[in-house]
């Protein structure tokens, strides 16, 4: 796990301003705090890997990584975890280290830029090659290690995380409209865009060669056309098989190795398998909310004594969510309105004490199946089949039920439900899993103009419904939401973060699965949770599902009022121009009454308003 950046001439002319790359590391040390390694083979390149020593920890195994003959130079973040096939495949390549990065230079030697869909794992990778002057960028298939870049002329720059392309005055902070809407009515930023006019991410499953010609772009990774193994006796015992691999293939390192358990099927499912397949001893961290309803430590602690694992619990109370914002939004250049990015990063300043690779349940949920918007797809069509008049007098119930601050309430989920399942499968799902604050925008932008230039149907791949969903959210919410939040809040403590459960081979079998082996009857994760009976006893398989959040519906009426309230004043909304100052002042006014639960909406406008302070001060006081 590294940081990596640089900046290559594509017409092969020394480059304009070398020693920036030098501040590039710095800017990113943080992701990679055991050695800091810079190349630079001609006037025309520099490239630099800020290193997290995970695999081979000598100092023969640091980055960039040079062929022998010095034609190509190799910087990767990430892990790959077929490196040993592709070692044995390449015996005769003079490997100077046991590094798993290493052995994507031989693999380039003999199948060129195209070959690279040959790895797996998760990586975000940079291979210039002196031979053309090309510059290869490319990024694994779910999207779980960043990479980001520039172009200024000739020159293209590039980098894990977005800060440090914005070292140098010529990459400009102008800010990139079309991207703050689709923030606001996602939640996150979308690829292939940024927050800033000038930086683009290279897709998730994509392989792009630069040159001073051009650029080819190669996405080497989709859902499949047809439905897979629809047979639950071969099916079952297939992805049983699966799952054990997965876990003793990210168990792999050189470096202690923990497991973040929430107490919910997935990640309690990691660390079954964990114990029962390597002899390490076992390492868990779990999330203590001071807020009740938010608190799951109790089922995860008991679960990890029955384990056998040395369990830790990291206090989440206001005080230490005011130290994660302020630590988030000083080093995240990018705004995110996951608010579950504030105990992610809490519990992994915790974990990097003890470990340095740690292993989550991230992808379960959009491979099998697990959200209840999912469950809520199915039933809308039984809901719309009422009569009318049963209709209104259910939703006239449901609305008159009073506001909660707890999370996920019955109450939340009703509300949500009849308010939006007449809605086309579509526009109900971005209603479910979106923030609504892209109705707060100046002109009141509807989601289908904030999202103007998304083709959501393609990302859902062709099915719609249920299926739809699933498929979406593996496109957009997953790789620029979830995984997002995961990488950053680790790397901020310098620890890796793995997720099992979107390796190669398990994804490529979970998309494949028919519709019904995920969500059957009111069961989600159908399938997954049959194979997990092997590991775990059903009270822990068939639990609610309760999920890692943040209470900030009450947040903002207590602890964080007086910053709300500066975030969100008519008069500084009023000089910025983007946001409706009455608009968000009537939403804040009617939550705080508690006539509705606006926490979604109200947070990503606080996040945006967070984001604009650090990284774009000009556009925060309206200059």
């Amino acid at each position: 796990m590294c940081g990596i950046f640089g900046m290559v001439c594509l017409r092969g002319a020394p480059l304009r301003t070398p020693g920036t790359v030098e501040a590039m590391g710095a800017a990113l040390r943080h992701r990679g705090p055991d050695s800091h390694g810079v190349a630079s083979p001609a006037a025309s390149v520099a490239m630099g890997c800020e290193r997290l020593r995970i695999i081979d920890l000598r100092h023969r195994a640091d980055q960039p990584f040079q062929d022998p003959d010095g034609r190509i130079l190799l910087a990767c973040n990430g892990e790959i975890y077929n490196s040993d096939e592709i070692r044995r495949r390449y015996p005769d390549y003079p490997y100077r280290s046991r590094s798993d990065v290493e052995t994507i230079l031989p693999l380039y030697l003999d199948k060129g830029w195209q070959g690279l869909e040959d790895l797996d794992g998760m990586y975000g990778l940079a291979i210039w090659n002196r031979g053309d002057g090309s510059l290869v960028l490319a990024r694994d298939r779910a999207g779980e290690k960043p990479l980001f870049y520039a172009r200024l002329g000739d020159e293209l720059w590039f980098a894990s995380e977005v800060q440090a392309l914005l070292l140098d005055a010529a990459v400009s902070r102008e800010l990139d409209e079309t991207a703050l809407g689709q923030f606001l009515a996602l939640g996150y930023v979308p690829e292939p865009r940024s927050a800033f006019r000038d930086v683009e991410k290279i897709g998730a499953g994509t392989i792009v060669r630069f040159t001073a010609e051009g650029r080819q772009t190669r996405r080497y990774w989709s859902f499949p056309a047809e439905a897979g193994n629809g047979n639950l006796r071969t099916a079952l015992p297939e992805l049983r098989e699966m799952l054990r691999r997965a876990v003793r293939k990210q168990m792999v390192a050189d470096v202690p190795v923990g497991i973040f358990l929430s107490g919910g099927v997935d990640s309690s499912l990691m660390a079954a398998i964990a114990a029962r397949e390597t002899h390490e001893q076992l390492h868990t961290f779990t999330a203590r909310f001071a807020e009740h309803s938010y608190d799951e430590s109790a089922a995860a602690a008991a679960f990890a004594r029955s384990l056998g694992a040395d369990h830790y619990e990291i206090l989440i109370d206001e005080t230490t969510l005011r130290e994660a914002v302020a630590a988030v939004t000083d080093k995240l250049a990018e705004p995110l309105a996951d608010p579950a990015i504030l105990p992610t990063y809490l519990v992994t300043r915790e974990a990097r004490r003890h470990v340095t690779v740690i292993l989550s349940g991230e992808g379960a949920d959009e491979l099998f199946g697990g959200y209840p918007t999912y469950l809520g797809h199915r039933l809308a069509g039984r809901y719309a089949a009422l009569p009318g008049a049963l209709r209104r007098l259910l939703q006239a119930g449901v609305e008159r039920l009073p506001a909660s601050r707890r999370k996920v309430t019955l109450e939340f989920l009703l509300k949500r439900f009849v308010a939006d399942a007449g809605k086309p499968w579509l526009e109900r799902h971005l209603a479910w899993f979106g923030t609504g604050a892209h109705h707060l925008l100046i002109g009141g932008a509807g989601p289908g103009g904030a999202l103007a230039d998304l083709d959501l149907a393609e990302l859902a791949a062709g099915a719609t419904g249920a299926g739809g969903a699933m498929r979406l959210d593996y496109n957009t919410y997953l790789r620029d939401g979830l995984l997002v939040k995961n990488d950053r809040a680790c790397m901020l403590n310098s620890l890796e973060g793995r997720a099992p459960f979107l390796g190669r081979d398990m994804s490529a079998f979970a998309l494949a699965l028919p519709e019904r082996f995920k969500v059957r009857g009111l069961t989600t994760k159908w399938l997954l949770k049959k194979a997990a009976l092997e590991w775990l006893p059903r009270s822990v398989v068939y639990r609610k599902k309760r999920g890692l959040s943040v209470p900030v519906a009450s947040w903002i009426d207590g602890g964080l009022r007086s910053e709300v309230d500066r975030l969100l004043d008519p008069a500084r909304l009023a000089r910025q121009e983007l946001l409706d100052p009455a608009r968000v002042g009537a939403l804040l006014a009617e939550h705080r009454a508690g006539h509705a639960n606006h926490a979604r909406p109200l947070w990503a406008v606080v996040v945006l308003q967070y984001f604009l302070d650090r990284w774009a001060p000009a556009r925060a006081e309206g200059r």
